[in-house]
């Protein structure tokens, strides 16, 4: 904010300027009704939310009365094939070992292999499963169990096809880095049910971290508190949260009381949002210590839960975090997200994806069950999918697929999604999405409808221009909403 410091010391820079000016010069009118309209417009949020010294977490009001009040998102880093999974083409599986038709390649790009390589046919049998005849693939036998309560998505459409750009435009809404995150966007708008746990919270248990990095779950130009807490699934959640030996909680609350007191004069001084972060955080670290270890130990969860998940306390595992997740959103937390990175199948897809699904399957049905019988699937939104989809055609000899942006599958439940609907379809080769086509956009248009958001009004102010989470684009896809 451009603003000169010495000559208005105590003031926030974000309130000075156009705000400032309307106050002093207009007798306070103008500023009232300023004020008025832009946070009717998603531009501020209210007064006791973002004043100084305040909780920058404290819940806040959406623009209509929201269907979700938090989201977990199973993200299946590293892109999981549709045409083994969800997308039964039995043309493709005609077809297979023979070269595409010219026609469906003409401008295609793809990451790593050439267009001109054969077409590869489904490796796994398909059934239809529940009262909405949903069709899966063999190696989702618990998904199947639950599928009348699930929302699958056949035409996802994205428009990156390597994995960086392409997670970090699912979980931004820009290829670009320096984006706020989706989670980012809902503690923003929402705050937070929980004054004891940050409010959106990362796990990764897959073979490696997201190839996107830290920027998936990345605050952008949002204030820092925004960002996602990464949480470790066994030990302590967050490192050195625990006090070193010699430090006592009386030293320590003598210490953060110090700490604090030196921070809000600073803040007073300056007004840097960045400070009053600084403080949250500290005053939550503290808070934490009490609370994060008991919410953690899935110990104290019934045998029958433990068995439902396939969860075993004390080893980590996509069952394990899965059922923290639900602890975790049970206690207020308003955004947890789990990136799952082993999808990438190049080669090996028989076997890679036969592993990935008995590691995911069980925890993934389980988690939509343990939310429905606690009465909360009703407002906790499940999303879950990955980045892009795989090529119809072969690569890796006859046992891999490649990157492919034009068609893929994602499923979401509870929250406001209208249950036991297959949307969308893919062309008979799985080439393209062809009917009812989602775009990442839409996608993040939804997930915010659903929390009350107008997403085109949810925007923040940064270098001259009202960012969003959608851009220029999105819609809402209503034919999902319940």
């Amino acid at each position: 904010m451009n603003c000169q410091d010495h000559l208005y010391r105590n003031a926030n820079p974000t309130q000075v300027a156009r705000r400032w000016f309307l106050q002093q010069c207009g007798v306070g009118l103008g500023s009232l009704a300023l004020g008025q309209l832009l946070n009717q417009g998603g531009y501020a949020a209210p007064a006791s939310a973002t004043s100084l010294g305040g909780n920058p977490l404290a819940p806040k009001a959406p623009h209509h009365t929201p269907k979700a009040k938090r989201v977990i998102f199973l993200f299946m880093a590293g892109a999981p094939s549709h045409l083994e999974l969800f997308d039964n083409k039995p043309q493709l599986a005609k077809f297979d070992g023979t070269l595409p038709p010219p026609e469906l390649l003409k401008g295609y790009r793809a990451a790593f292999i050439n267009p001109n390589s054969k077409l590869l046919g489904p490796k796994f049998k398909f059934a239809r499963h529940g009262q909405s005849g949903a069709e899966l693939s063999e190696l989702l036998p618990e998904l199947a169990k639950v599928v009348d309560d699930v929302a699958i998505v056949r035409s996802m459409t994205t428009d990156a096809f390597n994995h960086a750009p392409g997670q970090i435009l699912m979980s931004t809404g820009s290829q670009i880095f320096g984006r706020p995150s989706v989670g980012a966007w809902a503690t923003y708008g929402l705050g937070c049910e929980t004054q004891d746990l940050p409010g959106f919270i990362v796990f990764s248990t897959g073979k490696k971290g997201p190839s996107g990095g830290n920027s998936n779950w990345g605050s952008g130009f949002l204030p820092t508190v925004h960002q996602g807490v990464q949480f470790r699934a066994s030990g302590d959640p967050v490192l050195y949260l625990s006090n070193p030996n010699g430090v006592d909680a009386e030293l320590q609350r003598e210490s953060l009381d110090a700490v604090s007191s030196l921070n809000r004069m600073r803040l007073d001084e300056v007004g840097d949002p960045e400070i009053a972060t600084r403080i949250s955080s500290y005053e939550m670290a503290y808070r934490m210590q009490s609370v994060a270890p008991e919410v953690m130990d899935i110990g104290h969860e019934p045998k029958h839960v433990l068995e439902m998940y396939g969860a075993e306390p004390g080893k980590p595992s996509f069952a394990n975090t899965c059922l923290l997740a639900r602890r975790l959103v049970e206690k207020g937390v308003r955004f947890v997200e789990i990136f799952h990175e082993a999808w990438d199948q190049h080669g090996n897809l028989v076997g890679d994806l036969k592993r990935n699904c008995q590691e995911t399957d069980q925890a993934c049905a389980a988690l939509i069950m343990d939310l429905k019988q606690r009465g909360m699937l009703e407002d906790t939104l499940v999303v879950w999918g990955g980045e892009f989809g795989r090529t119809p055609m072969v690569q890796g000899g006859n046992d891999g697929r490649d990157h492919h942006p034009n068609a893929f599958t994602m499923w979401m439940a509870g929250g406001g999604i209208k249950p036991g609907v297959t949307l969308g379809e893919s062309d008979e080769l799985g080439f393209q999405a062809v009917k009812d086509v989602v775009h990442v956009h839409d996608l993040h248009a939804t997930i915010l409808h659903l929390l009350g958001f107008d997403h085109t009004r949810l925007t923040y102010r940064f270098q001259g221009r009202d960012f969003r989470l959608t851009d220029v684009a999105g819609r809402v896809v209503n034919e999902l909403l319940a």
